[in-house]
C-alpha cells in the first residue's frame, strides 16, 4: 500500500505553519488576557534574539512567569515571530533607531577586527568588538519588541475572543439541534 503525501512549496508550508500555530494558540489554556499576554511576550522577545546573541532565552521563562502569561502561548508567539522573519527585516531600521535614541558612540576596549584565530587562542576581546556595534541594534530591537508586543497583545486578544464566541455559538447551535431532534422523536 503506497500512500503518496502531497508536496507543498515553501510558501504553502509557511502558511500551514502559521495556521497550525494559531490553532494551537486559540486552544491553549488560560483566558484571553493570559494567552494574549503570553503571546505578546514571546513575540516581543523574539525581536531581541539576534541582537542579544540568543541570551534572551535565559530570561524567557522568568519573564513569562513573572508577568503571569501563558507559557504555551509565549512559545507560539516566539515561533510565529521566527516565521515572520521580522527580526531580520527590522535589523537595519533598529540600528538607525538605536542611534537616534542613543547618539553617543560606544567604545568598549580596543576595536579590533574579528579573527577566528584569535578566538581559538583564547583572545575573547574580538567578541567585545562584535558587541561594540550591537548596542544601537539592541536598543532599537528592544523598542521594536515592546511596540510589536503591545500591538500583538490587542490583536490576539481580539482574535481569541472572536474565536471563543464563534465556538460557543457552534456549541449552542448543536445543542439546540439535538434538543429539537429529541423533542420531535418524543412527540
Amino acid at each position: 500500500m503506497n500512500i503518496r503525501q502531497k508536496k507543498y512549496n515553501f510558501f504553502q508550508r509557511i502558511g500551514r505553519a502559521f495556521r497550525l500555530n494559531f490553532l494551537k494558540l486559540f486552544r491553549s489554556p488560560g483566558g484571553a488576557k493570559k494567552v494574549s499576554l503570553g503571546f505578546a511576550i514571546g513575540f516581543g522577545l523574539e525581536m531581541l534574539v539576534i541582537s542579544s546573541a540568543s541570551l534572551i532565552y535565559i530570561l524567557f521563562i522568568p519573564i513569562v512567569r513573572l508577568a503571569k502569561g501563558s507559557f504555551p502561548a509565549a512559545i507560539i508567539g516566539n515561533v510565529i515571530g521566527k516565521l515572520t522573519f521580522l527580526p531580520v527585516i527590522l535589523l537595519p531600521f533598529a540600528k538607525k533607531l538605536g542611534k537616534a535614541v542613543f547618539p553617543l558612540k560606544v567604545q568598549i576596549g580596543q576595536s579590533t577586527p574579528f579573527s577566528f584565530e584569535k578566538l581559538l587562542h583564547g583572545d575573547f576581546s574580538v567578541i567585545i568588538s562584535i558587541l561594540h556595534g550591537g548596542v544601537h541594534v539592541l536598543i532599537g530591537m528592544t523598542i521594536f519588541g515592546i511596540v510589536l508586543g503591545i500591538i500583538s497583545y490587542f490583536i490576539v486578544y481580539y482574535l481569541y475572543e472572536k474565536q471563543k464566541t464563534k465556538r460557543l455559538t457552534r456549541i449552542r447551535d448543536k445543542q439546540a439541534l439535538r434538543k429539537n431532534s429529541l423533542n420531535k422523536n418524543l412527540v
